[in-house]
């Protein structure tokens, strides 16, 4: 039997890798000869292993989702509908403040539309929950959601001008501040 070469390279490291170059440049101003650059891994390889530059996208973007990312998860198990607002913004400014600034997914890369409009739903349904439990009311819980993020999406634009990390906590505040009910209990 005939035992074939091992490979010669770790594919998470080649994920990272491109995730933080997808991260930076956006899809289209990545190439695979960029990967290969960044890696060390030659292209066949890199094509042997993951079929496409598109493949290798939608893996790297896999990979921000539950890496950087991951904290809209942990934002949508939060108690209230308002610890979820706030960790998701907060979040969102922690994450793009890193390096490299802005966000992977705020991009037009392929599927980013499909996904973050499935973003805005889950977290419409955790307001639609919050609802039902009496938690929040008088809102339209979709339309809440989308607010939150494009909020989201705004730190993150700024962020990729060069706005500082406290910057991006301090939008996150006033953007909370417009949150339902805030505004009765100031006064």
């Amino acid at each position: 039997m005939a035992v074939g070469r091992p490979r010669e390279f770790d594919p998470d490291q080649v994920v990272d890798a491109a995730m933080k170059l997808f991260w930076a440049h956006g899809y289209d101003g990545v190439s695979i000869s960029d990967v290969t650059t960044a890696t060390g891994v030659n292209r066949r390889s890199i094509y042997a292993e993951f079929g496409s530059k598109e493949a290798l996208y939608e893996r790297a973007v896999q990979r921000y989702r539950t890496g950087p990312g991951g904290y809209v998860v942990e934002a949508l198990a939060r108690p209230t509908a308002r610890d979820v607002a706030e960790a998701m913004l907060h979040g969102a400014a922690d994450t793009v403040s890193g390096d490299p600034h802005g966000c992977l997914t705020v991009d037009d890369g392929p599927g980013l539309a499909q996904m973050r409009e499935a973003t805005v739903h889950q977290i419409a349904k955790r307001f639609d929950d919050a609802v039902a439990d009496g938690d929040l009311s008088g809102v339209d819980t979709l339309l809440l959601a989308r607010w939150i993020a494009a909020m989201c999406q705004g730190i993150a634009i700024q962020a990729r001008s060069g706005a500082s990390r406290a910057d991006l906590h301090a939008l996150a505040d006033v953007a909370l501040a417009g949150w339902p009910g805030e505004a009765r209990k100031a006064h």
